[in-house]
C-alpha cells in the first residue's frame, strides 16, 4: 500500500511536490507541541532562530519529496539536479584514492548518494527503519544501479574499509547519533551531542579524500544543487578532537542553509547506556 502510494505520487511535478511539503510542515508544526518545541529550540539555540518560518516550510519539503527521490525513474530525477565542484571529486577518483563522503541531514540529503552512484560505484552505511514497512520501500530505493548499502554493524564497517582500500567512495551520515560505544560527546551549535568516531576512524585508514557534500533545494520546486566541498579540518589528535573536527565542518556546511538542515531530529538525546556529558566537554 504504502509502495504503491509512494509511486503515484512520484508522477506529481517537484514544484507541486514541494508546495505539498511546505504545507504539510505548516501543519504538523502547529498540531504537534513536541514537534514545535524541539524545531524552535534547536533553531534558537544554534543562532538560526530568524530561519523558523523557512525551517517549517523546508521540513515539509524533505518527506513529500521523498516519493519523487526514490520512486522516480533515475533519469527523471538527475535532470532535476545540477553539480558544483565535481571535477574535485573526479580528480580524487581518478587518483584512485578513495573518498569519504560526509553528508549531514542537510537539503535532500537523500538524492546525493544517488547521484554520485551515476558516475561511480558508491557504499553508504545503512541502518535499517524501525517500522518494518517502511525497510522494502527504503531499500529498494536507495540500493539502485552503483550504489550499494552496507549495514550498521561491525560487519558493515569492513565492508567501507575494504572499499576504501580498494580506492572507491563510501558514504556517512556523520550527524546521525551513534548507538552505544560507536561515539564521544563533543559539541555541536553550541550544545554537547553524543558524536559519531566511525568517519574519522575511516578516514584515516589509507589515504582517501574526505569530501562534505549536501544537495540545496532551488527555491519553487526548481530542482536541487548538489554541492560538493573539501573538508579543512584537522583529524590528528584524540577520539574527541576528532569528532569535534567533524562536529564543526557541519556546522560551517549547514550555515549555507540553515533553513533546511533537518532540526527537529533529536540530536542532543542521550543514548541508553552511555553516561551523561562532562560538563567540561562543551567548553
Amino acid at each position: 500500500m504504502l509502495v504503491s502510494l509512494f509511486r503515484l505520487l512520484s508522477a506529481l511535478p517537484l514544484p507541486v511536490l514541494h508546495f505539498l511539503g511546505a504545507a504539510l510542515g505548516w501543519l504538523v508544526y502547529l498540531l504537534s507541541p513536541s514537534y514545535r518545541r524541539r524545531l524552535r529550540g534547536n533553531l534558537d539555540a544554534a543562532g538560526f532562530g530568524s530561519h523558523l518560518y523557512h525551517a517549517i516550510a523546508e521540513s515539509g519539503k524533505a518527506i513529500v519529496e521523498l516519493p519523487f527521490v526514490w520512486c522516480a525513474k533515475p533519469e527523471r530525477v538527475a535532470a532535476h539536479v545540477t553539480e558544483e565542484n565535481y571535477d574535485y571529486v573526479a580528480s580524487v577518483l581518478d587518483s584512485g584514492r578513495g573518498i569519504v563522503f560526509l553528508t549531514p541531514h542537510l537539503g535532500c540529503f537523500e538524492i546525493t548518494a544517488q547521484q554520485i552512484a551515476l558516475r561511480t560505484k558508491l557504499t553508504v552505511m545503512y541502518r535499517p527503519p524501525k517500522k518494518a514497512a517502511l525497510k522494502p520501500l527504503i531499500e529498494g530505493a536507495r540500493a539502485r544501479h552503483n550504489l550499494h548499502l552496507a549495514p550498521a554493524n561491525m560487519s558493515g564497517v569492513r565492508i567501507l574499509a575494504k572499499c576504501l582500500k580498494r580506492g572507491e567512495p563510501i558514504g556517512i551520515l556523520p550527524d546521525q547519533v551513534p548507538q552505544e560505544g560507536e561515539g564521544v560527546w563533543a559539541p555541536f551549535f553550541g550544545r554537547t551531542a553524543y558524536t559519531m568516531t566511525l568517519p574519522a576512524k575511516l578516514a584515516r585508514m589509507g589515504t582517501p579524500e574526505v569530501i562534505l557534500t549536501y544537495a540545496e533545494r532551488r527555491p519553487g520546486g526548481r530542482g536541487y544543487i548538489v554541492r560538493f566541498v573539501p573538508f579543512t579540518g584537522s583529524l590528528e589528535g584524540s577520539i574527541a578532537d576528532q569528532a569535534r573536527a567533524i562536529n564543526q565542518a557541519m556546522e560551517q556546511l549547514i550555515a549555507r542553509c540553515p533553513a533546511q538542515y533537518f532540526w527537529s531530529y533529536n540530536r542532543y538525546k542521550q543514548p541508553e547506556g552511555i553516561p551523561a556529558p562532562d560538563a567540561q566537554v562543551a567548553a
